[in-house]
């Protein structure tokens, strides 16, 4: 179920019999054709497990599940939106970041622990985001919504990227993050003292990045 980017802060799914999409409650713009609209609450693909985890991380972001034939135009707060496309691997999101997404993908939560020990469930105090990412898995297409615009930045064997951790999106492929520390970089651009944290992200993959430090 491909996504069409209207513009910068719109994009138009084209919805069809016996398929399915996600998308993040009050995102539908307008719609043509027979399109209906539910709330969903299993937490998509995810189930029960899935909606406990976002619970428990405070990150029960609600969805509707859109289903029929036609065309639908979704945007959310004057966002901007970047499309991904999926061709069988995760993708790591914060649930907020959400707008729309094919029904075929494989929703679940990981916790962030997991990837980054101790230092990833420091990651979720410092960035004011959960202890929980959303993971989405399978071949499809995400529409993720950020502040300014998104860029992808490839992560190469000994080539770790550091990220602003406000300005992080998403990530996919086989990437290990951790918390690290800058002291002085913040001082050094003039800027105070919330850079003196930096998400280090390692391993084979991308990550993507916001052209802003402001939360959605």
């Amino acid at each position: 179920m491909p996504f069409r980017e209207v513009n910068s802060k719109m994009v138009e799914a084209t919805v069809l019999p016996g398929q399915r999409m996600f998308s993040q409650r009050g995102a539908m713009l307008a719609y043509k054709g027979e399109v209906s609209f539910t709330p969903n609450t299993q937490g998509g693909q995810g189930g029960v497990m899935s909606m406990i985890g976002r619970r428990l991380a405070n990150e029960a972001t609600p969805l509707m599940s859109v289903e029929g034939s036609g065309t639908v135009l979704f945007g959310h707060g004057g966002h901007h939106i970047q499309v991904i496309a999926l061709t069988g691997e995760t993708l790591y999101v914060e649930a907020d970041r959400l707008l729309a997404f094919d029904g075929t993908l494989q929703q679940g939560t990981m916790f962030m622990g997991s990837q980054g020990g101790v230092m990833g469930m420091v990651r979720g105090q410092v960035t004011g985001q959960g202890l929980f990412t959303t993971t989405l898995q399978g071949h499809g297409s995400v529409a993720v919504m950020a502040h300014g615009g998104v860029i992808e930045v490839p992560i190469a064997p000994q080539r770790p990227v550091h990220v602003d951790p406000q300005a992080y999106v998403a990530h996919h492929g086989d990437v290990r993050n951790k918390l690290s520390t800058a002291l002085g970089w913040r001082d050094m651009v003039g800027r105070g003292s919330g850079e003196a944290f930096q998400l280090e992200l390692s391993g084979s993959g991308a990550v993507y990045v916001q052209a802003s430090e402001e939360k959605l």
